[in-house]
């Protein structure tokens, strides 16, 4: 295929390098420009037809015409005026090699760019499979009849499936009813497969039990609703609430509560305590050894062993990953891992340390990644571990380690360098001082206010509120309140545009935003 390439001059080095190697025929044209991102489509019609002009090329002989990715106009104007079909390459030159090796089965873009393309592809084919894995029923029915798989209400679960997410509403009896909804439905929106009903510890509020089971059956659809208790009375009152799953039995309330759990033949998590004596297991054989005799005790229900993951130097993150280990080679049930037991207690973003907790799980065979979302570094937990499930899933299945994989949980970092070409400017260079006083927009004053869906901006005139403006994109907010003439001074105008920027950012990350402050810094300098 031969293919023509535009490119700036800063650029040019490394896409002739780039295309030099590609087995494509290419022809790079570099503009008389700096920056190509700055070209616009009539200019590189121009460009393409002064080539011919001048005998550089023959354009019945081109295929295809490759711009920029960052030109922001759409391409089909240079087909139109050249006749040769024009597509958007890559933002970033750097990524013009996977392009061009990809060229002849990528469907490219004349409005997008082609990096986006690809990975938009890769995400679909990811998502095909795990969907079509998750609606084969027969496919399903075969693997529920392995020892190693379960259903907790509807939803199979096992070491042959997507790893659940099991999201704590924690200390629920405490919440309003609508806080308790609230709740359980921003937890199903970020992913959550199971929402678990979080007890008070030290505390029988079996009488609470009805009401919530009720309430989150009502909103959660075939979502399994689980309660956390270790209180014998309060499991009787949820599983005779309907409850799909009890967290948990051990050797102190397992007599009391089993032959209920034998009847209503629901699924229990077991632990290898006894805390109603005060004893917990130290040793990874303890924890083994004692899980098994009271899953033999259990033996006419569905367990689903949890050998308790330790948070980073409490007793031992290794042990309990040993014990996670050896009680897996050992008995085929599915496993239960407390990821938030680290996350929540470990100073760290929780992305990163959700992404890595789910490929441990992955290789220990779980089943079940269990968290809640109580402090402000694990928010978006739930939906880090739905993300990161997937991901495992897939690896799984494809035998690869987790990349490349078409779904990512890459935040706050990118996945490749960027290809730094820097200009030089023979201009006068000054350091920002930031000196200009303060003077108010007579057009008025604004609040920004920030939650997990969107940006809020309200508008005060005269120290009142009188119009308040909704979204999720900074630019679309910024561009309503210009077109509302809602500001009037320069200086007023860039401003917003930082804060709402910083509050976009914010929504999507999950950070705490206030207005006029950093959003970011470096945490610790060395």
């Amino acid at each position: 295929m031969k293919v023509i390439i535009i490119t700036g001059k800063l650029a040019e080095g490394l896409v002739k390098n780039v295309s030099a190697r590609s087995k494509q025929n290419v022809f790079v044209h570099v503009v008389n420009t700096p920056i190509a991102a700055f070209l616009t489509p009539k200019k590189i019609s121009n460009e393409v037809k002064a080539l011919e002009s001048d005998n550089l090329i023959d354009l019945d002989d081109i295929d295809m015409i490759i711009i920029p990715g960052l030109i922001r106009k759409d391409a089909k104007i240079i087909q139109q005026e050249t006749g040769i079909p024009a597509y958007k390459g890559p933002t970033d030159a750097a990524d013009l090699q996977i392009v061009l090796d990809a060229l002849d089965k990528l469907e490219l873009s004349t409005m997008t760019s082609a990096d986006k393309l690809i990975e938009a592809e890769q995400r679909q084919k990811a998502l095909e499979f795990i969907e079509n894995f998750e609606k084969d029923e027969k496919h399903t029915n075969k693997l529920l009849k392995k020892p190693n798989n379960i259903l907790v209400g509807n939803l199979p679960v096992g070491e042959d499936f997507p790893m659940r997410v099991l999201a704590e509403i924690a200390n629920a009896p405490l919440l309003s009813k609508e806080n308790l909804i609230r709740k359980a439905e921003y937890f199903i929106k970020n992913g959550a497969d199971m929402v678990d009903i979080g007890m008070v510890a030290g505390e029988n509020l079996a009488h609470r039990i009805p009401e919530m089971v009720s309430t989150l059956k009502n909103i959660a659809g075939d979502i399994p609703v689980s309660i956390d208790t270790l209180n014998p009375l309060e499991i009787e009152s949820a599983v005779k609430s309907g409850v799909d799953m009890v967290l948990s039995l051990d050797h102190g309330n397992y007599e009391q509560v089993l032959p209920l759990m034998e009847e209503k033949q629901i699924p229990v998590v077991i632990l290898p305590t006894d805390f109603k004596r005060g004893w917990v297991p130290h040793t990874v054989e303890e924890r083994v050894n004692s899980l098994q005799e009271l899953r033999k005790k259990c033996k006419k229900i569905d367990v689903v062993a949890d050998l308790i993951l330790d948070p980073i130097n409490s007793r031992s993150i290794v042990d309990s990953i040993m014990a996670c280990h050896q009680y897996h080679d050992k008995n085929p049930e599915p496993i239960f891992f407390g990821v938030g037991n680290v996350t929540e207690l470990l100073d760290t973003d929780s992305v990163g340390v959700n992404s890595l907790l789910s490929g441990i799980a992955m290789e220990l065979g779980a089943s079940i990644l269990f968290t809640p979302e109580e402090s402000g570094k694990t928010v978006r937990s739930v939906y880090e571990l739905a993300v990161s499930s997937k991901m495992m899933f897939l690896a799984k299945n494809r035998g690869s380690i987790p990349k490349d994989l078409g779904i990512n949980l890459l935040v706050f970092k990118d996945k490749r360098l960027p290809e730094k070409v820097m200009e030089e400017f023979d201009v006068p260079f000054f350091s920002a001082e930031g000196t200009k006083k303060f003077v108010q927009d007579e057009a008025g004053s604004f609040k920004i206010m920030v939650n997990e869906q969107e940006i809020m901006v309200v508008h005060y005139k005269n120290m009142k509120p009188d119009v308040a403006i909704t979204g999720k994109s900074a630019k679309k907010i910024y561009e309503e309140l210009l077109n509302r003439q809602l500001v009037s001074r320069l200086e007023h105008a860039a401003y917003l545009g930082s804060e709402l920027q910083k509050a976009e950012i914010a929504m999507i990350t999950g950070k705490n935003y206030t207005q006029d402050f950093e959003l970011f810094k470096k945490p610790f300098s060395i």
